[in-house]
């Protein structure tokens, strides 16, 4: 009897290998960050218009840059992307805590803080899940 040969599954376009669209996390994530980012900025003041286009357009882009990263992220040498996502991090979270009202040093330097955490454990991490040749792990 003769035995078929296995066919490797082909992988969709839009969604990853969990079966959750490729677009899911980042509109998850842009949505999540552009409440807080107009949130913060509300102190207790009436939601105006101000608020829900600073809400809004932070959405877009947060979650278009996380799409973006994710995305093409991948073609990058492993530096470069530790770096790209660090970056991101650090923008994001010293742009939030600008918005409470506080020294633009003091942002700054909590921004540059969490941008160099989060370069150096995405390094590490894709520095240790790349195979012999060195191409990334498929994540």
């Amino acid at each position: 009897m003769a035995a078929h040969a296995a066919v490797p599954a082909r992988r969709r376009a839009s969604s990853t290998s969990r079966g959750m669209p490729v677009w899911a996390m980042p509109v998850a994530l842009g949505v999540i960050y552009g409440f807080y980012a107009a949130f913060i900025q509300k102190s207790g003041a009436p939601v105006t218009w101000g608020l829900f286009w600073l809400g809004l357009v932070s959405a877009i882009v947060f979650g278009g840059a996380v799409y973006a990263i994710h995305r093409y992220g991948r073609t990058l040498p492993r530096e470069l992307h530790a770096a790209a996502w660090g970056g991101l991090a650090g923008i994001a979270v010293g742009f939030l805590y600008s918005l409470s009202d506080v020294s633009i040093l003091s942002a700054t330097i909590l921004g540059l803080i969490v941008g160099a955490g989060v370069t150096a454990g995405a390094f590490y991490l894709y520095y240790t899940h790349e195979d012999a040749e060195g191409r990334p792990a498929p994540y």
